[in-house]
């Protein structure tokens, strides 16, 4: 993907180890800050073995003095490498024995916590479409994040989830981790669910998306997550129609 810019913000690949330890420093902040010392901790890193493998989109202001989001991706190819992606860890996948198109798993996304700006999340999609449309990619997954280990402070979103948005039962994965909290329809405000729900989750939503029958609870990162598609031939006429414009 060749970089590209929207407004303030510019979307690139990175191209350095120096941009990769940019992007881990900017996910230590998201996804762990205030924990152990948190933002105090200056140069502290999230990262794990399978950085390695994964190219890592940038948003960063035009003038490259900040980065302000990143996620990392990996093209899925053949079964095996299903296997050994990032949800796979906590998922029990239905891989089929043959893929015959690409997927996308997409990983880590965050934004500043500071960023109050919707032009970074458009400009993050619109990259991300350029990415499906020139792979030729069938489907984006990932785990998609709340932030605590407590189901009850997320409990109408997580009913709003049991009661729409469940996957096929034949694509949608098994119990695998060793905490694990069932998605349940209930009595929900779907107002309070809608604010509960992360902004990643919502954009999945929108284009169509489903998610696991149950959520997983990840200590090491605090927070708890639900297995997350989205099938690109089921996203919306309108929103494919923007999403392709903003990529434009």
């Amino acid at each position: 993907m060749q970089p590209f810019c929207k407004g303030q913000f510019r979307a690139r690949l990175a191209g350095s180890p120096d941009d990769i330890r940019a992007a881990q420093r900017l996910r230590y902040r998201a996804f762990r800050g205030g924990r152990d010392g948190g933002d105090a901790q200056l140069g502290a890193l999230d990262h794990d073995a399978l950085d390695a493998r994964c190219d890592h989109l940038i948003l960063e202001t035009v003038d490259g003095a900040e980065i302000v989001g990143t996620c990392r991706l990996v093209v899925i190819r053949h079964p095996q490498e299903m296997d050994r992606s990032y949800s796979a860890q906590f998922y029990a996948l239905r891989t089929p024995d043959r893929l015959t198109d690409p997927r996308l798993e997409i990983g880590r996304f965050c934004l500043s916590p500071a960023l109050r700006d919707p032009d970074a999340l458009r400009l993050a999609w619109a990259a991300l479409t350029r990415i499906v449309e020139t792979e030729g990619v069938v489907q984006m997954f990932g785990c998609s994040s709340f932030a605590g280990v407590d189901p009850g402070a997320h409990a109408d979103a997580l009913a709003l989830l049991a009661a729409h948005h469940i996957g096929p039962v034949a694509d949608r994965p098994g119990r695998k981790a060793p905490e694990t909290v069932p998605l349940v329809p209930a009595a929900h405000d779907p107002r309070r669910a809608l604010m509960q729900m992360p902004p990643l989750l919502r954009s999945y939503l929108a284009m169509g998306g489903w998610v696991s029958d149950h959520a997983v609870i990840d200590r090491d990162l605090n927070t708890l997550h639900v297995f997350t598609a989205v099938d690109i031939a089921a996203i919306p006429p309108a929103r494919a129609r923007l999403l392709r414009a903003d990529a434009s």
